[in-house]
């Protein structure tokens, strides 16, 4: 047999994105879509808190000192970058917390970091949104603090709609996401951001933008997004605007 017919084996990835994630996180699936062949994700999650949605969870939840400890859990594997991901717990301290978690992330020993509230202001800077109308599965006190968030970095809030969930936000089905964008004003907004990783959004961006006609962002994908462009990790395929340059060096965004 010549060496053109034999079967070469897979090289195993060379390339792997660290992940620190709430302890009811559910949604792994989908976060390994944005990821290209070659690039491995290594994910943990923070002690469980037995608490509801709520301002007070989200504060728990954004404690440097507990991501900095998860965040040291996954260095061993040797990621590239390590993204917190989670929506409210880096935001709800605003922008000095998120710088925070961010210090923390790096003192850790992280190579890399990035938060899915940094990667929210950094993907809608990246695209020239500065007004968003943005959809949450939150009760009002927690979508309060995402947009005073978003003003702390100039950018405006047009419109929003909260589901008022307490608990349970993994179950929200793509139904209920479509639900909510429809509710949501979007005149007058550069672009849609869907908040929360624990909200499935991946197969709904593309439709979304092309019946809205704006870009639509949303919280697993502006992690990822952050996560593999700290990463050097280039050429990406997936859904929406954020995505459109997928021969561009992500390195350079």
């Amino acid at each position: 047999m010549s060496e053109d017919c034999m079967i070469r084996p897979v090289e195993p990835a060379t390339t792997g994105i660290g992940l620190v994630a709430p302890f009811d996180f559910a949604l792994d699936r989908e976060l390994w879509r944005w990821l290209p062949a070659h690039v491995d994700l290594y994910a943990t999650r923070l002690p469980h808190l037995p608490d509801p949605v709520s301002v007070e969870l989200a504060t728990a939840l954004s404690d440097p000192r507990g991501v900095r400890n998860a965040t040291r859990d996954i260095l061993a594997p040797e990621p590239s970058s390590v993204a917190y991901s989670c929506s409210s717990g880096s935001f709800i301290d605003g922008a000095a917390g998120e710088a925070a978690i961010v210090a923390a992330m790096f003192d850790a020993g992280a190579p890399a970091a990035v938060t899915t509230s940094g990667a929210m202001v950094a993907a809608l800077t990246e695209l020239g949104a500065r007004r968003v109308a943005l959809v949450t599965p939150y009760v009002d006190a927690i979508t309060d603090k995402l947009v005073d968030f978003l003003a702390a970095f100039g950018i405006a809030t047009t419109a929003r709609y909260d589901l008022g969930l307490s608990g349970g936000i993994w179950k929200t089905s793509y139904a209920d996401v479509r639900t909510a964008v429809s509710a949501v004003d979007t005149s007058g907004a550069d672009a849609v951001f869907i908040a929360c990783t624990n909200v499935p959004t991946y197969d709904l961006i593309a439709p979304l933008e092309a019946q809205l006609e704006v870009p639509v962002l949303t919280a697993n994908q502006v992690t990822m997004w952050a996560a593999m462009r700290d990463a050097g990790i280039t050429g990406v395929d997936a859904p929406g605007s954020l995505f459109a340059d997928r021969g561009e060096d992500l390195t350079a965004a």
